[in-house]
């Protein structure tokens, strides 16, 4: 019974690791664009929370309906003055860039918010659990992991069913081509970064809901993000949902059978795995 409670809470939390990592894999899929401020962004948007919470009181729940749609603009606003630059350039000056973004991010954060630890209060929802036979199930990590569903549920739909959507299906296959059929490869560019940015604005949240944060916490958020998308495959939205509830199994089956060890390592060693025997991912396409 405890190896199906700890599979139960490794796909729940594989829900919060496929939030993390959708924005990223959008990222990638559309513009070939690899950034390194993916984790603090997330944690921007905990302190922003955390913020209008002491402001106007309330559940930090309310904040979301405020904070994605001024992650949409983040994006679009990065997208415009920092983004542009580097796409289809080298990779490398890619993650120099956004390396610089994520130290400026996370000065800012400790220059306002100092290094102190802070937390999202949700109540009596952070411990309420419901029971299967013996299998505990608890709420929020149930509510994230549906609302984690929802939202690739949501992109895929929009890539699928619109025109939108279809045209960054087509910029994202071959940008040139794209541009020769009339379509602004720029403003396609900016609704994809912005639509990251609010999706890890929702992940930052829900984490600081989970467990304390503080403004050096962002690289940390990274790897999780990068290592399910990566075990996903590079650009497949369901693919990400697969290598975050992969990942997250790990974690909690390998601490389950190794109780001293930190259960993140079991993680990481999932992910060099499958690094070493599929590089494109369970569910990527190879590149030419």
């Amino acid at each position: 019974m405890n190896w199906i409670q700890a599979a139960i809470s490794g796909v729940l939390l594989g829900g919060l690791y496929a939030l993390y990592a959708t924005g990223l894999s959008l990222s990638f899929g559309v513009m070939r664009l690899i950034n390194l401020a993916h984790g603090d962004l997330a944690v921007m948007a905990a302190f922003l929370s955390s913020t209008l919470v002491l402001s106007f009181g309330g559940s930090p729940f309310w904040t979301i309906l405020v904070l994605m749609p001024v992650g949409f603009g983040v994006g679009v606003l990065l997208q415009k003055v920092v983004f542009d630059r580097l796409v289809g350039v080298d990779p490398a000056f890619q993650i120099v860039a956004t390396f610089g973004l994520s130290i400026v991010i996370q000065n800012a954060l400790l220059k306002v918010y100092t290094a102190d630890r802070r937390a999202l209060d949700i109540g009596p929802l952070k411990t309420k659990a419901f029971k299967i036979a013996e299998v505990s199930i608890g709420l929020f990590p149930l509510l994230r992991f549906v609302v984690a569903v929802l939202v690739l549920v949501s992109l895929s739909l929009f890539l699928g069913r619109t025109s939108t959507g279809r045209a960054f299906r087509a910029t994202s296959d071959d940008p040139e081509a794209a541009r020769l059929m009339g379509i602004n490869s720029r403003a396609i560019y900016m609704i994809a970064s912005g639509i990251a940015v609010s999706t890890v604005f929702l992940a930052g949240i829900f984490s600081g809901a989970q467990t304390n944060f503080a403004s050096s916490d962002g690289p940390g958020l990274l790897i999780f993000a990068f290592e399910a998308v990566i075990i996903g495959g590079l650009g497949s939205l369901w693919g990400t949902l697969a290598g975050g509830i992969a990942l997250g199994l790990a974690q909690t089956l390998g601490a389950e059978q190794f109780t001293d060890w930190p259960a993140q390592l079991f993680g990481h060693v999932l992910f060099l795995i499958v690094l070493a025997v599929r590089p494109n991912g369970l569910f990527g396409r190879a590149e030419a």
